[in-house]
């Protein structure tokens, strides 16, 4: 993989833009989604402006985000991560998002959300 390709370049602009959400930022969102965005999770919309509305209000967004791993290739950016809700009354969980990236904009989304189970289900480990 060479430094200028898409691969390089969608991968750095996820972790940019994780970075950015990680840290409070949900503006981020503004400059990384396409405006025809689709979403394909249960329950989330569609569309930039509704996408960006639904997830201000998510648990995503008050959460610590702990990153563990990033694959990427010219089309597709997939993070994996732990989301930790604040105070100690939901559980932690693994997500994994898969972004797909055109033209330097996110135009799809999927994801896959568990809860991390008790460490003596997982001998080696879930992240």
């Amino acid at each position: 993989m060479t430094n200028d390709s898409a691969a390089v370049r969608n991968r750095e602009l996820l972790l940019n833009g994780f970075t950015e959400f990680a840290a409070g930022n949900v503006d981020v969102l503004r400059t990384l989604l396409h405006d025809d965005f689709l979403e394909h999770s249960p329950g989330n919309p569609s569309e930039k402006d509704a996408f960006i509305e639904f997830i201000a209000q998510a648990p995503v967004a008050g959460s610590k985000l702990e990153l563990a791993r990033v694959i990427a290739d010219d089309e597709y950016v997939v993070m994996h991560y732990r989301m930790i809700p604040p105070g100690d009354e939901e559980p932690d969980l693994a997500v994994v998002d898969i972004w797909r990236v055109a033209d330097g904009k996110i135009v799809e989304h999927w994801d896959v959300v568990q809860t991390v189970p008790d460490p003596a289900q997982i001998p080696h480990g879930m992240f």
